[in-house]
């Protein structure tokens, strides 16, 4: 198998010109988008805004490097940003130089985790997280987020504001431009594409031109605080031009303390990432070959989100990961390859570089309004009805951890979800479905007959068992084993059939070598029917089949045919 460097720009040696206007206007597109989300998620972090700049810049250029989605945004994300404010603020003030450094210190740790994750080759880890769960953990996450940002919606923090009741705030101007710009976001995620339609923009171009809402209500924003509109809103301040000088050695002795967050940090960057580069393949985008549809392939998406963040904390930023907000811009917009996030993290370079005055009118309150309308615009409540209707378990293990994000914070909430998702699996293992064959009338086919009325014979049992066999579950498969031989007093054949069964442990093993000494006991033969050659190999190696009181049969058929024959 080759190794992760073999596909370093595997997209650009085959690049045609014909690409280039594609990937140049979605480079644009994203870059404008990218300005007040990226300062918008380092608020979230406890950052200054201009920090979700710094990390939009280096990481989206590493990942096109290392990466293998072709349309993956890479860059601050809500629910990323949300960890890290919830894994420092213990550790330092929200703000402070110190804060920033260990912000850093953070993506820089957990790119390390990420990077050595995919050259150990443990992609299959983001298996353990089901979307249900995840699903659960953004619900918490976004109302988490929504909350945290409403006591800046309404200006709280203004040395001017005013106290409605005892611990409530509002400063009046800032939250009148606050709601204006919720007003204003919900309105254009709900009709401006509509309306942009209505004018005569094709469908693709309007869905874009609604998704760049929040840069023009961040533009209008600012021109009213500059113009004098707006007076005593609290605003981000002086933003310097250029990256910040970064010291991680002044930190250093908060190292030890950052080793647990950077490990769920890291886990949740490669979680959200891949799933968003899954959903970007789906679309059908092909790489600049024409070829296949191009897959992300997981360790190598390791390898480059590693990277990104060893990026990210170089140049000052934070912990980020791909978007699906962002990817699908990028998509629409006309991105073919990673060049696209090129272009955008040039822009947003040369934005930085030049004067940077006007970045320093843009109102906290309509950063804060921004980030309310994205997170809530986050919130999938399909996945829980869906979840309801089809299966309760998948719906409790949603609540829970939404319920485990608010309760005991993201942290928690991560662990929670993998528990869950663990246990759900191990509690459906651990409760394997069993069924009773019958033969279907004229046929050799044989079904359960709850749902197929089948022929069943008095001296013959046939038992189907649907999961593979371990520890625990082989208890369950002795006590429905019980109560059919309660129910039968004439039976004398026992047949598992075990074409569902894709592996049997040692415990198991062990069980059915029990099942067949305590059937023995009783005068009834144990036989098995349509073993998997893997498992009938492994079988040959234990004395279980020496053992064996019956046969082992090649088909149901054949072991009906040969035992009901007998007087």
């Amino acid at each position: 198998m080759p190794g992760p460097a073999v596909k370093l720009l595997g997209w650009a040696r085959p690049y045609q010109r014909r690409l280039l206007a594609g990937d140049i206007s979605a480079g644009v597109i994203v870059a404008m988008m990218m300005v007040p989300q990226a300062m918008a998620y380092a608020v979230v972090a406890g950052l200054p805004p201009v920090a979700g700049l710094y990390a939009s810049i280096l990481p989206p250029l590493l990942y096109a490097i290392f990466g293998t989605s072709m349309t993956q945004s890479v860059g601050p994300m809500a629910i990323i940003s949300l960890m890290t404010a919830s894994s420092l603020a213990p550790l330092a003030v929200p703000g402070s130089a110190l804060y920033g450094v260990l912000a850093a210190q953070l993506a820089l740790m957990s790119g390390a985790v990420l990077l050595l994750c995919g050259l150990a080759r443990v992609g299959f880890l983001a298996n353990f997280f089901s979307r249900p769960v995840m699903s659960g953990f953004t619900l918490g996450s976004a109302l988490l987020i929504a909350w945290a940002q409403v006591a800046t919606l309404f200006g709280a923090d203004a040395p001017s504001a005013l106290t409605l009741v005892r611990g409530i705030k509002l400063h009046p101007a800032s939250a009148t431009l606050g709601v204006a710009a919720v007003l204003a976001l919900i309105w254009a995620r709900r009709s401006l594409a509509r309306l942009l339609q209505r004018a005569g923009l094709p469908a693709g171009a309007a869905s874009i031109g609604a998704r760049l809402a929040p840069m023009l209500v961040v533009a209008a924003g600012s021109l009213a605080v500059a113009a004098g509109a707006a007076r005593g809103v609290p605003t981000i301040g002086a933003v310097p031009a250029g990256l910040p000088s970064l010291n991680l050695a002044t930190a250093a002795s908060y190292w030890s303390q950052l080793v647990q967050p950077s490990l769920l940090i890291g886990f949740m960057i490669f979680l959200i990432s891949m799933s968003s580069a899954q959903a970007l393949a789906q679309t059908g985008a092909r790489g600049p070959d024409d070829g296949a549809v191009a897959k992300p392939a997981a360790n190598m998406e390791l390898v480059g989100l590693g990277v990104a963040n060893l990026g990210s904390a170089l140049s000052g930023g934070l912990p980020v990961t791909g978007s699906m907000s962002r990817g699908a811009v990028n998509h629409a917009a006309g991105a073919n390859t990673p060049l696209a996030s090129i272009i955008s993290a040039l822009l947003l370079a040369a934005a930085l570089v030049a004067p940077t005055g006007y970045l320093s009118f843009v109102p906290m309150p309509v950063l804060a309004a921004t980030i309310i309308v994205a997170v809530l615009g986050m919130l999938e409540l399909d996945t829980l009805r869906t979840a309801m209707r089809y299966d309760r378990s998948d719906a409790l293990a949603l609540l829970g951890t939404a319920g485990g994000v608010l309760a005991a914070g993201v942290e928690a909430g991560v662990v929670i979800g993998v528990l869950l998702s663990m246990g759900t699996l191990i509690w459906r293992a651990s409760r394997p479905h069993i069924a009773v064959l019958g033969r279907i009338a004229g046929s050799e086919h044989f079904r359960d007959v709850e749902r197929y009325p089948g022929g069943t014979h008095p001296s013959l049992l046939i038992l189907r068992v649907d999961a593979f066999l371990f520890f625990g579950n082989v208890d369950a498969v002795v006590a429905r084993i019980d109560e059919e031989l309660a129910a039968r007093p004439q039976l004398r054949h026992l047949v598992l059939v075990l074409s569902a069964v894709n592996a049997i442990d040692t415990s198991a093993l062990f069980g059915l070598a029990d099942i067949n000494r305590q059937l023995l006991v009783r005068g009834v033969t144990l036989h098995l029917a349509e073993v998997k050659g893997p498992v009938l190999d492994r079988l040959k190696q234990s004395d279980l089949l020496r053992q064996l009181s019956g046969q082992v049969f090649l088909s149901t058929a054949n072991a009906w045919d040969a035992l009901t024959a007998c007087p």
